[in-house]
């Protein structure tokens, strides 16, 4: 049966759209992947908590919870409590911890789960603060909050440090002082101001190369306190540039959700796997799960060809959701696990769902249709349809 439906295009005109037909992405249960795959997990919002949703914040922690061990049973690790989860844009720094808290701990049922845990400074106020040792401060205190639990830390890049440090030698001080004293090699992130504007400026220039080199310091003084660097410029040649110069056994996180299917894959150079392929970190795996499961597991087959036919019509669908403003991406990643019925409301910590247009949206459910990434087509067009009712638009 054709489901069909109307929607607005860019220019505001309604036209009819049918559904492709084609069988949902399905994934192969048990494979191993050869990259490790972390998908950064978005939260959902408790719709009946009694509150002023741009000012404080609710978490319907069952589903939230739920959605985890969706991603585990996948075969996808989970980066818990970064930007996708709306780190900074909603989520403050005790929801956070207590997001780390249960997801840790939901984690201990699923034998072989990944989880490492988003570690910043964002309970600081960056107005407030005047001094790198401060920013170092508070680095210590999540660090030392979730190592408490257990959890691996992704060092997440901090608006504070970007407003106080000076100099490239501020950066390498700070992180100097957090990665000596990590129990277990961390995750360094690197944020892009595409993603952030507040981070422009990082490792202590605009320049891009400049920045690089001091991030590469910083990774060669303590290699062995590093698994890896995370990545978000969407600049391909600036990802692989950085992979191939890593130390040995140092990995590179893609976090490119424009690019992510060819840096993946890599391009097998130098004597070191790590520096001719890219693992991964990335929010847009929250949205095409499944697909990033069937193509992981195709890779680790040694089946390319297939891992691009299941990956790549994605990226048509990445490239919409994280189109500028780029930090709004995470509206898109919480429609898409609607729209596929993994939680039964459009709402958002902070009363994000307002960021994106009708046009927008509408957009990409064609885009995820188009890369088979509509899980129940019907109750899709439902949920579709409820949108473009509730602006005033007859489906």
């Amino acid at each position: 049966m054709a489901h069909s439906l109307k929607l607005p295009n860019a220019s505001g005109n309604i036209e009819a759209y049918t559904l492709r037909g084609t069988n949902p992405v399905q994934a192969a249960a048990g494979v191993k992947f050869n990259r490790i795959a972390y998908s950064a997990a978005h939260v959902v919002a408790d719709p009946l908590a009694a509150i002023d949703p741009w000012l404080q914040c609710a978490v319907d922690w069952d589903a939230t919870i739920a959605y985890r061990q969706r991603l585990w049973s996948l075969g996808l690790g989970v980066a818990e409590a970064m930007d996708t989860a709306q780190r900074g844009m909603g989520l403050d720094w005790p929801t956070s911890l207590e997001l780390i808290r249960r997801s840790l701990d939901a984690a201990k049922d699923v034998p072989g789960a990944l989880v490492a845990s988003g570690c910043g400074t964002d309970h600081l106020v960056p107005e407030n603060v005047k001094t790198v040792d401060e920013v170092i401060a508070g680095y210590e205190e999540q660090m030392a909050a979730i190592e408490k639990l257990g959890g691996k830390l992704i060092v997440m890049a901090s608006r504070a440090l970007a407003r106080v440090a000076r100099s490239p030698a501020d950066y390498e001080r700070v992180y100097d002082r957090i990665l000596s004293q990590a129990r277990q090699p961390v995750v360094l992130h690197w944020l892009g101001d595409m993603f952030d504007p507040a981070l422009k400026g990082y490792w202590g220039s605009i320049d891009t190369d400049r920045a690089m080199d001091t991030a590469l310091a910083v990774i060669a003084a303590h290699p062995d306190n590093v698994d890896g660097i995370k990545i978000s410029l969407l600049d391909k040649e600036k990802e692989i540039a950085m992979r191939r110069r890593l130390p040995r056994g140092v990995r590179m996180y893609t976090g490119d959700d424009f690019n992510y299917a060819e840096l993946i894959a890599g391009d097998g150079w130098g004597t070191e796997t790590t520096q001719g392929q890219s693992d991964a970190l990335l929010g847009i795996f929250d949205a095409i799960a499944p697909a990033a499961s069937a193509a992981l597991g195709e890779l680790a087959r040694g089946n390319l060809q297939k891992f691009h036919d299941i990956l790549g019509p994605t990226v048509p669908l990445s490239r919409h959701i994280f189109a500028a403003p780029t930090r709004f991406y995470k509206t898109g990643v919480v429609f898409m696990a609607w729209l596929n019925g993994h939680q039964r409301h459009f709402t958002m910590v902070g009363g994000q769902q307002s960021t994106r247009s009708l046009p927008h949206f509408a957009e990409l459910f064609r885009l995820a249709d188009a890369a088979n990434l509509l899980e129940q087509p019907e109750l899709a067009v439902h949920r579709m349809k409820t949108l473009l009712a509730l602006h005033g638009v007859n489906p």
